[in-house]
């Protein structure tokens, strides 16, 4: 399964995120190129080779009208004009600063949500790119609102910032989109630590919005003093991932580092791998309760209700138990979220008084349905894939349905309707 890992131990931002995904692409230059003839307003993205501690990789900058913004920590500037803008203006990343003071931001132009959306639907870009850059600046809008109290139609993004971060996102859900991973997987997140400046005060870092991004996120604060995780690097993580957790066993083909702008002890970088996985396997339980003391009929009306309540497999084993009684052990394979149902039914519907759970790791083949038309009429068919495996199958309930119009051996219905149905793949 092809499967993209982001290593955020440095945090995560829009730009640096771009910037590792930049390095898995084929075509770098074309990337940028392509996304400078986008038409975002006034915004201009290029891109140079950087080293954080002896490590080469990418930064990537976006200018807005000439400017590009930088992220001020408390912990460097004991003031600032800041513009981490929480009430009515959201500066990109939550960490901008307009290097020319000139620019004061009451004279830049604001944008609602809906003013992005129609910016984004004017972009020449495939639909499904279209639809991610607008989910994901819902849920920074939908941040924004839960922090202060409105509604994500009500926030005010700030001109520059929104400029720059609709870059960001652009790009990185272009890339997504061409890379095309089957599954992205995401490691627990570095959010910084200390404050940060914005127009009201200093905030603890992360900030709010980023902070409500994150929940349900495995994160961590670590030594490093600043703002490492944004918002737009948040949303686009929240979006995107498949699970959070360490890196998956995995060919890794291609590795993209993505370079931060400040100097840290640590390298300020994010790294994407890009690889293969192997088949996915899930986790299925196992319940049993070896029973001496039941007749014939409550084992069946308990299978019965086993079934009923989503098992995936009932079955019972014929075996010796103490004092030499012969006794049955009764099998249930479950999936997890349906284990308290399936013990509920073994301690209500057997004399059993304890139950084994085992925890197991299940590797299956993909399956499909189709339905196939065959001299018979239509036939559905199973086809099931994986592991360098591929089968074929006509549904029995089809072929014994068949079978009975017929008056046709069931054997033969099966073995003509194969015939058909291997036909038809070949076709």
């Amino acid at each position: 399964m092809k499967t993209l890992y982001l290593e955020c131990n440095m945090g995560a931002a829009g730009d640096m995120l771009t910037a590792a995904l930049l390095e898995l692409h084929p075509d770098p230059e074309g990337v940028i190129a392509w996304l400078n003839g986008l038409g975002i307003p006034d915004t201009v993205i290029s891109s140079e080779k950087a080293v954080k501690c002896g490590i080469h990789g990418t930064h990537v900058s976006v200018k807005v009208g000439g400017v590009e913004e930088e992220s001020l920590d408390a912990a460097e500037h004991g003031h600032g004009h800041h513009h981490h803008d929480h009430d009515h203006d959201h500066d990109h990343d939550h960490e901008h600063h307009d290097h020319d003071h000139d620019h004061d931001h009451h004279h830049h132009e604001h944008h609602h949500l809906s003013d992005i959306e129609n910016i984004v639907r004017g972009l020449t870009l495939p639909g499904k790119v279209h639809e991610d850059i607008v989910n994901v600046y819902r849920l920074i809008a939908e941040a924004e609102a839960h922090v202060h109290g409105t509604t994500p139609d009500q926030i005010h993004f700030h001109e520059v910032g929104t400029m720059d971060a609709v870059m960001d996102v652009a790009a990185v859900c272009l890339m997504i989109y061409e890379l095309a991973p089957e599954k992205i997987v995401v490691s627990p997140v570095h959010t910084g630590s200390g404050e940060v400046h914005c127009a009201h005060g200093i905030l603890p870092v992360p900030a709010p919005a980023a902070a409500y991004l994150l929940r349900d996120i495995p994160t961590y604060g670590g030594e490093v003093k600043g703002e490492l995780c944004t918002p737009t690097g948040a949303a686009l993580l929240r979006y995107f991932a498949d699970e959070f957790g360490e890196q998956p066993v995995m060919r890794v083909s291609k590795i993209g580092y993505g370079m931060g702008k400040k100097d840290f002890p640590r390298a300020n970088c994010l790294r994407a791998m890009l690889g293969e996985t192997a088949e996915a396997g899930d986790r299925i339980l196992e319940l049993r309760c070896n029973l001496d003391d039941m007749t014939g009929e409550d084992m069946g009306y308990c299978v019965e209700q086993l079934f009923s309540a989503g098992a995936r497999d009932v079955f019972t084993t014929a075996v010796g138990m103490k004092k030499e009684r012969p006794g049955t052990l009764l099998t249930v394979i479950c999936d997890p979220e349906h284990r308290d149902r399936m013990l509920e039914i073994l301690f209500r519907d057997t004399t059993t008084l304890g139950v084994r759970e085992t925890v197991c790791s299940r590797h299956i083949l993909r399956r499909t349905e189709e339905t196939v038309t065959t001299s018979f009429g239509p036939v559905r068919v199973k086809n099931s894939e994986g592991f360098g495996v591929k089968r074929r199958k006509a549904e029995y309930e089809d072929l014994a349905r068949i079978a009975r119009e017929t008056g046709l051996p069931l054997a033969e219905i099966r073995e003509k309707i194969g015939d058909e149905i291997r036909r038809d793949k070949e076709d």
